[in-house]
């Protein structure tokens, strides 16, 4: 049963609570996508993105799977690093195979510096229901970019 609710003495009626004047509460699983942790998520998303190791790694899946074709690399890669590039990239390596089509991805890509200039980069990247290793190597060239010197994969054709 409900009791009725008494106006006030000075004759405005109750506050209704909202969205602002409810009490807080601990986030539930449900609430932890607010908009500022998607916001953030997505900032440090890109701020990965631009790191040289993982948007490397990225322009290399795309063509090693035969996303896009190697001479958009032509001005990134140098000398034997672009011919690798040019033999594996018709057998395209990294495309998925079997049941699972699942676009390849970047799952994680970094590099170290045994001296200024020079990355030494590794990616995992996932091929539908595998997953596959790439590493190669990044110098700074004079003309102000990064380009790549040398290309591995995990398994020769």
């Amino acid at each position: 049963m409900t009791t009725p609710v008494s106006e006030p003495a000075s004759g405005r009626q109750p506050r209704r609570r909202t969205a602002r004047t409810a009490p807080s509460r601990p986030p539930t699983r449900r609430d932890s996508r607010r908009p500022a942790d998607a916001a953030l998520r997505a900032a440090a998303h890109r701020a990965r993105e631009r790191r040289p190791p993982f948007w490397f790694a990225h322009r290399l899946l795309l063509v090693l799977s035969g996303q896009c074709p190697v001479h958009t690399l032509l001005a990134y890669a140098r000398g034997p690093a672009y011919d690798r590039l040019t033999a594996l990239a018709p057998l395209a390596p990294l495309r998925p195979r079997g049941a699972d089509r699942a676009a390849p991805a970047v799952l994680e890509a970094r590099g170290t510096q045994p001296r200024d200039g020079v990355i030494e980069a590794f990616a995992r990247i996932s091929t539908g229901a595998h997953q596959r290793a790439m590493a190669f190597r990044l110098e700074w060239c004079p003309d102000g970019r990064w380009r790549c010197t040398a290309v591995e994969l995990d398994v020769s054709p």
